[in-house]
């Protein structure tokens, strides 16, 4: 079959009471609107077509770039408009899935199973779930062939129906004729002028097309976001499936309550998260490394055996295997740390290579700098990069030796097995295996302090 898709995304959103378009709103790290779109790419359609409408250019340059046709819903006229302006988008097609935009939990096993029902000949085949309580939620009434005859929302329903627990989900699979020969019969709803994609169920079972109901197989397939508060639940829905699937592929996570794993995040078996970790971004740890706690990681990986101590904060970095970080260390962007370096307790690396087994063990600014293997950097030691205008490099060559509390003027080098004496500020390079030493002599005046402690008892 020819698939293509359209998905539902030009709503306003009201009840988020958000300036930002509803499908926006971040579930677990990503846009609303990004799960349902990778549903449909793990079931296989890769022909999708977004409508848009409220905020509709920043919803579209959110997800420029990646193949998606998107058609305007201006002004919007409900669900079947929306599928109605998309028309052109999905001309062609034998199939046509209809998505609504608000599904975080949607899988892509229940996309296939509705497509199956369509390889079977089904003129519709649409999602749905049972609860206990179906709310305002659209009920699926079936005729007496087992077959969906129509689906009913709840204002509408008669008392039995509102009794039916089984509820429309906003996902559908047509057949691209039978769409397109109910679409032509819609008419307006309310006073809005709506149309109602519900209403071309009914049209297909009108007209002898045999449309069928797939269950999903967890019910929170169904929820939709509406309300920040659905949001959040949302999200603790998708962290704790996260972080279960991690535990059953052999990461220990210490506390499940505190830890934090987004969706495009690998960690390996092996990795040890400790309470309070979050990794965000597409970030990624081997095996065998620590984590934590409070460690936060935004696109950055971490190298098998690597220890990242309590209280750090790593960003688009790098650290190699066997290296140790922290406690209180802030990796920026653009940073790699070597297989066995060591950054120690409020160090900040920005830009920064740092070599194999070289240390900064504490209270250290490295920037825009390049360190050699087994250097050691001294305590209080910062890189001066900026000039006010422009950045500059440093680089300290293996094996150098800069003490403590030393201010390094860039651009300069210090080379290969070289010695900064502690509190210089150094200006020009120094060759290798050299001493450079600047700071003032130093003056010691006997029995000044005496003196001075009996001048002021006096007073």
């Amino acid at each position: 079959m020819d698939v293509r898709a359209v998905v539902l995304a030009a709503g306003k959103g009201t009840r988020m009471r958000s300036a930002r378009p509803k499908v926006l709103h971040r579930v677990h790290g990503l846009p609303l609107l990004e799960y349902p779109l990778r549903a449909l790419a793990g079931a296989g359609v890769s022909r999708v077509a977004v409508v848009t409408g409220h905020e509709a250019e920043a919803v579209e340059r959110s997800f420029a770039g990646r193949g998606f046709t998107f058609v305007r819903q201006d002004p919007p006229r409900g669900t079947g408009h929306a599928v109605m302006v998309a028309r052109e988008a999905i001309a062609g097609a034998d199939t046509v899935l209809v998505v609504n935009g608000d599904l975080p939990l949607l899988r892509a096993e229940s996309l296939r199973a509705l497509l199956a029902r369509r390889a079977a000949g089904d003129a519709a085949a649409l999602l749905s779930v049972t609860l206990p309580d179906a709310g305002a939620y659209g009920r699926v009434v079936r005729g007496a062939d087992g077959g969906v005859a129509r689906i009913v929302e709840a204002r509408d329903a008669s008392p039995e129906e509102r009794a039916i627990g089984e509820i429309n989900v906003g996902v559908y699979a047509f057949a691209a004729d039978a769409l397109e020969r109910a679409l032509a019969t819609l008419r307006p709803q309310n006073a809005q002028g709506e149309y109602y994609l519900t209403d071309v169920v009914a049209a297909i079972a009108a007209g002898g097309g045999r449309v069928s109901a797939v269950a999903a197989a967890d019910a929170d397939e169904g929820r939709g976001v509406n309300t920040v508060a659905e949001l959040a639940a949302a999200t603790a829905l998708r962290r704790a499936a996260r972080l279960h699937g991690l535990m059953e592929a052999g990461v220990a996570i210490e506390d499940p309550a505190s830890t934090w794993v987004s969706e495009d995040a690998v960690v390996a078996a092996d990795a040890v998260l400790r309470p309070f970790t979050v990794i965000d971004g597409a970030s990624r740890v081997e095996a065998g490394a620590v984590l934590g706690p409070f460690v936060r990681l935004e696109s950055a990986s971490v190298g098998a055996g690597a220890t990242v101590l309590d209280h750090c904060l790593l960003r688009e970095c790098q650290v190699e295997q066997g290296a140790t970080i922290g406690p209180f260390a802030h990796l920026r962007p653009e940073t790699v740390i070597e297989p066995g370096a060591k950054v120690g307790n409020f160090v900040e690396l920005k830009k920064t290579r740092l070599g194999a087994g070289a240390k900064a063990p504490h209270l250290t600014y490295l920037g825009d700098a390049v360190i050699g293997p087994k250097a050691n950097i001294g305590a209080g030691t910062i890189t001066c990069n900026y000039d006010g205008h422009a950045k500059h490099p440093t680089a300290i060559g293996a094996g150098a030796f800069v003490g403590s509390n030393s201010t390094l003027v860039a651009p300069v080098t210090i080379a290969d097995g070289a010695y900064v004496g502690a509190g210089s500020v150094i200006t020009k390079d120094v060759p290798a295996d050299a001493l450079a030493v600047s700071r003032p002599s130093q003056v010691v005046k006997e029995g000044w302090a005496r003196r001075r402690r009996e001048s002021r008892g006096k007073h």
